[in-house]
């Protein structure tokens, strides 16, 4: 074919393309496809300026889509109907269905993946392969059993997660090169998840010590995650059930695009060679790694999408580490952040109060009243909900975690003030409890003092997701409690709640004063025996 017969042969096929894309949204939807005259010359303006060789491929498909969607109209029985659920949900999804011309394996594609299911006569699927760009399918187990288990709506929620994998802007090319990336940053995180486990690691172990927490890999559309904090009792609970596993708090690692141009590696950059003197994993110099300038970034993305509180000072620390700014969804009073957070983790549908008392009922002792002071939007005092935080490389991922572990530790303290209880019908046995933030990572805790008329007050300041310090206050006129910081400190971490910290300040002073007045008691006994000695002794 000559370059001069180009445009009639191109006209041709455009017409031929009218009328195929015609023909099929006629038998779609007779009801809304408007004129003949209408539809084409719409059909003409939107295919005008397609390159030759998309323009002929898009006949190719669509006289292949027409002659099986016969093909299926003809059939009846569990094939055909296996394949018309899996053809509506590829069209509810925006993807493209195709059955091979035997009729036993059908496509569901995308620009940046297809995926390939192998079925028998009887309808049941044989086999579910996946392929990547520049990859060959691969069985993907995941898919296969959620067909298998006619569990199409999780097929389909597996595929939606698989689309959003690819929100990039761009040619296949540029689609490819962000893959490659996104495939470098997953075999890095899985080379320094293995770089911190040591012999007989347990997961909660990993979980907490771990340089990116436990690692979950990819899995079909399921996101590779990183589980990187557990509460004390969430740990508890899973110890006494056998079998139980609880999710902690996790990340998902996910790539999308981004407003600027940044320059991603394409290879694994993790040295194998033993960590830097520091025990900080080496990675080589982005110049030394292949890469590609892209307009995309990484992301660590809260678990279901779920915005999670952070004070301003962690997000400055996150912006410190990857150089990028984080999106602040809600700002606000970090404490009425958290509280909002709390209730709404165990009321899906949403808890609203604008209440800032609660009433905590624990075993052996009165109830509690907490009041939890909401401060002011202030630097060192103020926060934001956060979905996602972007970066560059997977060095940032380590220390990012770290930040993220120390925050989860905060707000698991202040969550343990917050109950559905807000008023309490006999508030005259409460016992209440001020918890006010003092700087981004510390609070304090001021209550009537136990065994005197003054106030008292414990400060805690939040280290470290490992490490939290305990120190108790009281008025210098005011005897001291037999309460060493240490002991509040040791309960502390080893429970993670203020309810079970006031609770055992509470417990050791009540045993005080039974000592004291023992001891009272036996002084009092002691000096009476010594007064009959005397007196018996001048008789």
């Amino acid at each position: 074919m000559s370059r001069a017969n180009l445009p009639e042969d191109r006209d041709f096929a455009i017409s031929g393309l009218h009328r195929l894309c015609y023909y099929l949204q006629y038998r779609e939807n007779p009801a809304k496809s408007g004129s003949t005259n209408d539809v084409m010359e719409k059909l003409r303006l939107k295919f005008s300026q397609k390159p030759w060789s998309e323009t002929m491929e898009l006949v190719r498909l669509s006289m292949v889509r027409i002659v099986m969607k016969s093909v299926l109209l003809g059939r009846t029985g569990p094939l055909a109907a296996t394949m018309n659920k899996l053809s509506l949900l590829s069209n509810r999804k925006g993807l493209n269905y195709y059955v091979s011309p035997s009729g036993a394996v059908c496509y569901i594609t995308s620009k940046s993946f297809y995926i390939e299911i192998h079925l028998e006569t009887d309808g049941k699927v044989v086999d579910v392969r996946l392929a990547h760009p520049g990859k060959k399918p691969l069985t993907c187990e995941d898919l296969l059993q959620l067909l298998r288990m006619e569990n199409f709506d999780a097929f389909g929620n597996m595929v939606a997660d698989m689309l959003n994998i690819y929100q990039i802007p761009g040619s296949s090319e540029t689609k490819s090169k962000v893959f490659a990336a996104f495939l470098a940053l997953e075999k890095d995180l899985c080379s320094l998840s293995a770089l911190s486990r040591t012999p007989g690691m347990d997961r909660v172990t990993e979980i907490l010590c771990g340089k990116v927490g436990y690692l979950n890999p990819r899995s079909g559309g399921s996101p590779m995650n990183l589980e990187f904090y557990l509460s004390q009792y969430q740990i508890l609970e899973e110890q006494l059930t056998p079998g139980l596993k609880i999710d902690g708090r996790k990340v998902l690692v996910i790539i999308g695009g981004a407003d600027a141009v940044h320059r991603l590696p394409l290879a694994p950059s993790l040295v194998n060679s033993p960590t830097d003197g520091d025990g900080s994993p080496r990675f080589l110099p982005l110049k030394e790694v292949i890469s590609a300038p892209l307009s995309a970034c990484f992301f660590l993305m809260f678990y279901q999408n779920c915005p999670f509180p952070l004070s301003s000072s962690s997000i400055h620390k996150l912006q410190e580490l990857t150089g990028l700014p984080v999106a602040r969804l809600k700002p606000g009073p970090l404490h009425e952040l958290i509280v909002q957070f709390a209730l709404s983790e165990n009321h899906p549908h949403g808890l609203i109060t604008s209440t800032s008392s609660f009433i905590v009922s624990l075993p052996g002792c009165p109830k509690h009243s907490y009041f939890l002071d909401k401060g002011i939007e202030k630097s060192d005092t103020a926060g934001a909900m956060v979905k996602k935080i972007p970066f560059t490389h997977p060095k940032c991922v380590p220390d990012m975690i770290e930040v993220l572990r120390r925050q989860a530790a905060y707000n698991t303290l202040i969550s343990s003030c917050v109950s559905e209880t807000t008023e309490c019908e006999d508030s005259s046995d409460l016992l209440h409890f001020d918890v006010v933030q003092q700087k981004a990572t510390s609070f304090s805790v001021t209550f009537q003092h136990p065994l005197e008329e003054n106030l008292a007050c414990v400060m805690v300041d939040v280290l470290s997701s490992r490490d939290v310090i305990c120190t108790l206050h009281t008025h210098s006129e005011d005897g001291a409690l037999i309460c060493s910081n240490d002991y509040l400190t040791r309960v502390l971490k080893r429970c993670m709640s203020i309810p079970v910290l006031m609770r055992a300040i509470f417990k050791k002073a009540t045993q005080q004063k039974a000592e004291e007045t023992s001891l009272s008691k036996d002084g009092a006994c002691e000096e009476n025996c010594k007064d009959q000695q005397v007196e018996h002794n001048q008789q």
